[in-house]
């Protein structure tokens, strides 16, 4: 599914069933918060810290699908075209870092 199929998904769930969009500072507040529900996951799960029992019934999928709804929800009361910049950013980082980390002896 195209990023801008996901962004009209999102803006027809907010019309049929929230009254409306939370504001762009809100919505940046609940982005934070989301994206440190999924850190926390990485850094109990595959990093050094100890997964607590509470925290392995954490499913890191939904956690990052919070994170993608929400992203769109702040894309859409924005104006922002994200299949377009996301793409663009595709192209950019293609031009730029083609040949980047062939050579980084830490990825090897």
């Amino acid at each position: 599914m195209e990023l801008n199929a996901l962004q009209k998904r999102v803006d027809e769930w907010i019309n049929a069933h929230g009254v409306r969009y939370f504001n762009e500072l809100t919505n940046m507040a609940q982005l934070t918060e989301e994206v440190g529900e999924v850190a926390r996951i990485i850094a109990r799960r595959y990093g050094e810290q100890s997964e607590k029992p509470s925290d392995q019934q954490k499913d890191l999928g939904e956690e990052l699908a919070d994170v993608l709804f929400v992203v769109l929800c702040l894309a859409n009361q924005t104006d922002v075209d994200l299949q377009k910049a996301f793409d663009q950013k595709m192209a950019i980082k293609t031009q730029r870092d083609h040949d980047r980390h062939h050579d980084n002896k830490k990825l090897h």
